[in-house]
């Protein structure tokens, strides 16, 4: 019996004195970022009325583009009803080019402010 005794306790020993032994460490990786930052210096367009919200809504769309955030088919989307808006706003339907505006932001998940 004390040879069990014995036999249970050095195993018990040995499990503990690896828990203590050397970890092994794994790299830590930074997960990876969009390819192009977004330029520090990117200027919205200004402009009064409907055309303004337009301009700026395009050069996001613009940008993103650019990024990579946004594939060719969802661009082209966007620019057609984009466009819409901005045919509205030149005929002097401010309200309707808002609206044609946040119902494509809405769609596309851009915010509306």
């Amino acid at each position: 019996m004390r040879l069990w005794t014995l036999l249970v306790a050095g195993l018990a020993t040995a499990a503990l004195a690896a828990c203590n032994g050397p970890r092994q460490t794994q790299p830590v990786i930074d997960p990876p970022g969009p390819s192009q930052p977004t330029p520090s210096a990117l200027q919205l367009p200004e402009g009064a009325g409907c055309s303004g919200p337009i301009a700026r809504y395009r050069s996001v769309i613009e940008n993103d583009l650019s990024m990579g955030h946004v594939n060719p088919g969802v661009y082209r989307q966007i620019q057609g009803e984009i466009s819409e808006a901005a045919n509205a706003c030149a005929a002097g339907q401010d309200a309707k080019a808002a609206g044609l505006l946040r119902a494509s932001k809405a769609r596309h998940g851009y915010p509306a402010g």
